[in-house]
Formats: structure tokens, sequence, C-alpha cells
């Protein structure tokens, strides 16, 4: 038999694994990556790699199971972000607020100016409960640490813009942590205004770059 015929014919067991994996689910929207699938594969890969780099006679037969170990772990983990996904999008996808599933994590971004109003750094009534939901959602999916990151856009100094967009980061994962989630899951930084994602030159494109992002990794 070929060397790599093990390694590869775990990877393609991996395949059925993933099918498995998913089958609880309805599939994602038209034009959405399959990102259960492509965890899988990912996993698959490092698992087989891993095992393969064992020492002895018994290499080959570690990668094949490094490989369906990886398989697993990764479909699994694809899988939950599709389904938190789903969720979020349902539970605060409104106010220009969107969730965006990479595969490896989700990030869920909130204009500014629906969480604040303008100068301040106190979260918006209107948008409290928002939080909350995202709270909820996070207390049901424990395996997950979270990034707030806030942004703005180049109006005023580079330190002004740094400070409010630190503070307004600050405030928001204050109201996530008031929400029940561990604080030591929560981490929060301002960007101010060196991550622009649309031109500071109109007033439509300022309106973007005011944001702030919650990036949801899992953590195993």
């Amino acid at each position: 038999m070929n060397a790599k015929t093990p390694l590869l014919l775990a990877i393609s067991a991996s395949l059925g694994l993933t099918a498995c994996v998913e089958s609880g689910y309805p599939a994602g929207g038209a034009g959405q990556p399959n990102n259960a699938r492509n965890a899988a594969i990912a996993g698959a890969v490092v698992g087989g790699v891993l095992g393969a780099t064992a020492d002895g006679d018994e290499r080959l037969t570690k990668a094949a199971a490094g490989a369906l170990a990886g398989a697993a772990i990764g479909g699994v983990a694809g899988s939950l972000l599709d389904r938190q996904a789903r969720e979020l999008q349902s539970e605060i996808g409104g106010n220009g607020t969107t969730v965006t599933n990479t595969g490896s994590n989700l990030v869920v971004n909130m204009p500014q100016d629906v969480l604040f109003a303008t100068d301040s750094a106190t979260v918006s009534s209107a948008v409290t409960n928002d939080l909350y939901a995202l709270a909820s959602s996070l207390n049901r999916y424990p395996n997950t640490r979270v990034e707030v990151i806030g942004h703005t856009d180049n109006t005023g100094s580079a330190a002004y813009n740094q400070d409010l967009s630190q503070r307004r980061a600050a405030a928001v994962a204050q109201v996530i942590r008031n929400g029940g989630v561990a604080p030591q899951r929560v981490v929060y930084y301002g960007r101010g205004y060196d991550q622009p994602i649309a031109s500071n030159a109109t007033p439509e494109g300022r309106a973007q770059n005011r944001r702030v992002q919650i990036i949801i990794t899992p953590t195993n």
C-alpha cells in the first residue's frame, strides 16, 4: 500500500464524518460557505500532519487517527458557529447590525451611531436589549472567547479618537458582562481610526467606520 494511503483514507472518512456532524442543522443561506465541512477538512489535515510527525513504525496509523480526531473537532466547532450565527442574525440582526461567519469565528458588527450619541460612550437604551440577547447567546455557547473592538472615523485628533473608541468598547463589554458572561471571557480595546472599512472622505464612509466589532472565537 502507498505510504500516504492511510492518511488519504482518513481524510476521506472525515468528509463522511462531517456530513454526520452537519445533519442536525439546516443548510445556510444561498452562497454561504459550508463552514462545518471546511472546519472538518482543516481539522483532518492538521490532525494528520501532527500524527505523521510522530516517531516509530506507528507514524501512519497515528496520522490516520489524528486526521479523524481533527475532523471530528473541526466539524463540531464549525457546526456550532453556523448555528450560533443563524441565531444571532435572527435575534439582533437589525438597526444595521450584521453577523458574519468567517469559518473560524463570528464577527458581529454594530454601528456606533446606533450604540452611542455623538461624542458619548454611554450605550443607548434602544440597543441594550440587543446586547443582552448577545450575552444570552454567549452563555448558551460557553466555549468561546469574546473581543470587543471600538472604531471611529477620522474626525478629531488621533488621541481623542483612540480614547473614545476605548471607552465605547469598554461600555459595550460591560453590558455583555452584566448579561451574565464571565468577565474573563471578554476583552476590549479601541483602534481609533486606524482600521477604516470605508473612505473617511464622505459622510457615508465615516458612518461605516464608526462601529463596534464583537469577535466570537471558539476555544476548543
